[in-house]
């Protein structure tokens, strides 16, 4: 047992029959009892909740049905404990769930901020699964669900907590947990499990849940177009229904245009577009007649649905923006590794000091990474192109993959518009990495590097060494940002410090 954590459970609830399960499960469990348990009633209108009334350490708060987003805040902001675990109101918890919530808590390092347990989903044995439980099964295997997860309410103060612009729930916990890994933290994955029944939403559920194609815009705007993987998400299908979308509208139009022939075509493609979509939702169900009947219907209504809920949070979602940034770039000598003048030998290959941990942290946080590197030992010809790809490869075997190199291999006197402090090795790595580079940071040691950067229109963040001149230094504190080392440049550009 674990009696020195102390923590408080927050569970939003919209008043499901299962919330007076879950609280039962709660109050006969065994392990060490929570410091409070926090109900926040997220329906905006007054109604009994289906409490536990033998349960003393049970509070009800109100948050006027604005969703769970703004529910959580409410219940976190409210409770005193140092770990505050989040449940969702349909989960079952198992009977010795505090005993193993304290011990995945245990001896987490102050940069261990959260906690995520296993989800399990049951599916039925004797047939195959329904639309509906399989989306509920697709919780198993999230990256960050806060079906059961447990955060330090500190990091939750310092980040702001979960952002109440996700009205649904629906990536408001995703959203919330790469806030937590900009700010420099880990998220681990404890060894509890927390069972999730299969929920039965309705019959046409799935065109529903396309309202979640505007908080993808949110998304979007805060993480840029590599979202999905940053939060280690397959890519979404939201191409396929503009393309089926507009395919339907072409056949109406062209139909309305009295132009059979073209109207036909469109149509034929927009049918052949469904009926695959169709099969691929079809396939993998029970195959009944009511089953296949909804998801019929369901395909044909999904992607003007996914559109029209895309465009919509596109437009109310235009101006938000996040100051963390989508790419991090690295000079490599001084920065990354060790300075040895015209490098050509991989065994002389030394990280800089916090650097494998930085880029670690990073990768976590699903930050693009790229070097920018000027190398004119090639044009005096000091090294060569072979050794020069020789060391570069054991900079990644030492620190892991970069998404792009930039490296400058002409001369002071070349003319190049790639050599630092020219812009073009930064400009060209926004472009490979497909970021703005405006949401670029580059991390280097000399003028060169910051006014590379700045020139470019991205951030720089100076980390001197020993041969950065005074001036430099000077310099880097008006037009930029000076740190300590590598790690502390990391968190300052992950915090989206200017």
């Amino acid at each position: 047992m674990n009696p020195g954590i102390d923590y408080s459970i927050v569970i939003p609830t919209t008043g499901r029959e299962s919330l007076r399960t879950l609280l039962r499960a709660l109050a006969t469990a065994t392990g060490p009892r929570p410091r409070e348990i926090i109900v926040v009633d997220d329906r905006p209108a007054d109604a009994e909740l289906p409490l536990v009334e033998t349960e003393p350490r049970v509070t009800v708060i109100r948050s006027g049905g604005r969703g769970p987003a703004a529910a959580r805040n409410a219940g976190w902001r409210q409770a005193a404990g140092t770990w505050i675990a989040f449940l969702d109101d349909d989960v079952v918890t198992a009977s010795d769930w505090p005993l193993r919530l304290t011990a995945d808590l245990a001896g987490l390092d102050e940069l261990t901020a959260a906690s995520t347990a296993h989800i399990e989903v049951p599916l039925p044995t004797d047939r195959k699964p329904t639309d509906d439980e399989r989306g509920t099964a697709g919780l198993a295997t999230a990256r960050w669900i806060t079906a059961d997860m447990a955060y330090r309410r500190s990091v939750l103060a310092e980040v702001g907590g979960f952002d109440e612009r996700f009205p649904r729930a629906f990536r408001e916990d995703a959203d919330l947990a790469m806030r937590v890994c900009l700010a420099g933290y880990h998220i681990v994955r404890g060894e509890r499990v927390t069972c999730h029944p299969a929920r039965r939403s309705g019959p046409m559920a799935s065109v529903r849940a396309q309202r979640g194609n505007a908080d993808n815009a949110l998304m979007r705007r805060k993480y840029g177009r590599r979202w999905r993987q940053r939060i280690g998400e397959q890519p979404g299908m939201l191409g396929h229904h503009a393309l089926t979308a507009a395919l339907g509208a072409g056949a109406l139009g062209f139909g309305v245009a009295r132009r059979w022939r073209t109207a036909f075509g469109f149509a034929a493609a927009w049918t052949a577009l469904t009926a695959r979509f169709a099969a691929r939702r079809i396939a993998p169900g029970p195959r009944t007649r009511d089953e296949i009947g909804r998801m019929v219907l369901s395909s044909a209504l999904i992607p003007p649905a996914a559109c029209w809920h895309r465009a919509r949070g596109e437009v109310r979602h235009r101006h938000a923006t996040h100051d963390a940034p989508l790419a991090l770039l690295f000079d490599r000598d001084d920065t990354l590794i060790v300075d040895v003048p015209y490098l050509g030998d991989p065994s002389k290959v030394e990280p800089m000091p916090g650097a494998l941990d930085s880029l670690r942290l990073l990768r976590t946080a699903g930050i693009a990474l790229g070097i920018v590197s000027n190398q004119s030992g090639v044009a005096r010809g000091l090294i060569s192109t072979e050794q020069l790809a020789a060391v570069n490869a054991r900079v990644e075997e030492m620190l892991g993959p970069f998404e792009t190199w930039q490296v400058c291999v002409h001369g002071d006197g070349d003319g190049c518009d790639c050599r630092k402090p020219r812009p073009g090795m930064v400009v060209r790595a926004a472009a490979h990495l497909g970021v703005d580079v405006s949401r670029c940071v580059l991390i280097g040691d000399t003028g060169a590097d910051v006014d590379a950067a700045t020139t470019a229109g991205a951030r720089a963040i100076l980390v001197p060494t020993a041969r950065t001149l005074p001036e430099e230094v000077h310099r880097a504190r008006r037009e930029a940002i000076v740190a300590r080392d590598i790690s502390e440049a990391v968190r300052l550009a992950m915090a989206g410090a200017r």
